[in-house]
Order: C-alpha cells, then sequence, then structure tokens
C-alpha cells in the first residue's frame, strides 16, 4: 500500500509539474511614461447656456502600466497643472485660477488615479478611477479609444496613443460660482467636457 501510494504521489507532481511547465506565462506590465509634447487635456462649458468656452491644460504628467495585449492590465496615475489653464482670453484665465474656481494657490494639482479598466466595444474601454480637483475627489469613468497598436518612432522607441472623455459636474467638485440669467438659465454651465489626448512611451 506504501509503494503504490508513493507512486500515486510521484504521478501527480510529474503531471502538476507538466501543467505548470505547459502553462504560458502572463506577459507582464510595461511601464509607460506620458509624452507631454504630444498629450493634451481639454474641456468645454456651456456660456450663458449659448455656446461653448473651451479651454486646455497644457502642463499635465502621467505614468501607466500596460502589458501591450490585454485592456484589463492598464493603470493610470497623471496629474494636471490647474495654473496652467488656457481658453484664449488672459483676463478670463486669471479668473479661473482664482478663488472662485480652481483656486491653484491652495489647490496646485488635479489627478487621476486609475481603479479598473475593462473592455467597452470595439476599440474602446472604460477607465474608472478616482478624480481630484479643487481638492475634492470623486469616481469618474472614462471612455476610452484605444489603445492604439505600438509603434516605434525614429529614435526606436515604442508609443502607444489613445483619446478619453467624461462628463462631470463641477460643483461636485466645490466649484459653484456663476450667477442666473433673468430666464433661470446659469452664467456659467454645471456639466464640464473633458477630453483627453494621450500619447505613451514605453521605458526601458
Amino acid at each position: 500500500m506504501a509503494l503504490r501510494t508513493s507512486a500515486l504521489s510521484i504521478a501527480m507532481a510529474a503531471i502538476v509539474s507538466q501543467a505548470i511547465i505547459s502553462t504560458p506565462a502572463l506577459a507582464e506590465a510595461q511601464k509607460w511614461k506620458l509624452d507631454t509634447a504630444h498629450s493634451s487635456a481639454g474641456f468645454a462649458i456651456k456660456h450663458m447656456m449659448v455656446s461653448n468656452v473651451r479651454g486646455k491644460f497644457p502642463k499635465l504628467t502621467g505614468e501607466a502600466e500596460y502589458d501591450g495585449k490585454t485592456i484589463k492590465t492598464i493603470k493610470v496615475n497623471a496629474t494636471i497643472d490647474p495654473s496652467s489653464i488656457d481658453t484664449g482670453d488672459d483676463r478670463r484665465d486669471e479668473h479661473l485660477r482664482g478663488a472662485d474656481f480652481f483656486d491653484v494657490k491652495k489647490f496646485p494639482e488635479m489627478k487621476f488615479v486609475s481603479k479598473k479598466a475593462e473592455k467597452a466595444g470595439k476599440d474602446q474601454f472604460k477607465l474608472s478611477g478616482d478624480l481630484t480637483i479643487h481638492g475634492v475627489t470623486k469616481p469618474v469613468v472614462l471612455l476610452v479609444e484605444g489603445p492604439t497598436a505600438e509603434v516605434k518612432d525614429p529614435q526606436g522607441k515604442t508609443r502607444v496613443g489613445a483619446s478619453a472623455t467624461t462628463t462631470i459636474n463641477r460643483k461636485d467638485f466645490g466649484i459653484t460660482y456663476g450667477g442666473v440669467l433673468d430666464n433661470g438659465g446659469a452664467v456659467v454651465g454645471d456639466d464640464v467636457k473633458i477630453t483627453l489626448d494621450i500619447e505613451l512611451v514605453k521605458q526601458s
């Protein structure tokens, strides 16, 4: 009986070992860095309920993890400098930097930290995470187109790109400035559409 048990144990160990050897290893997530020269963060918000005011934040940095194949491996950590806001009007930009809006002296960063990535159709995925604006952190979901196929630049570096959108209510983040028009409409809209166009470079 002892001999039979020993033989069975050896056989089982051999099967398990072979299964481990035969199972393909999961691809390791690679580190990627945001290329600030080829990335942008923009927004649009209604003014007096009749037109969209558009702006951008030229100063942003970020890092990501991605194995190059599986959406679920994607992780993103991005930071935006709100003092870099540019709407094409210097006077308005100074107002937006002040206490009525972003209050950049008190809150010098906006951040997004992802928590989950999941497929959402052909060439799209949803990236859920925490967005911090004006010192307030709220969960948001970005709808992302991409990532693109990997390409090599002339210097031999590997790059991918993606575009993302989401809409937030600015009042959820404590930005409540704005009056009311005679017809009851808002001088400044509550909903802000955010658009991100990013390019990432694989790190060695």
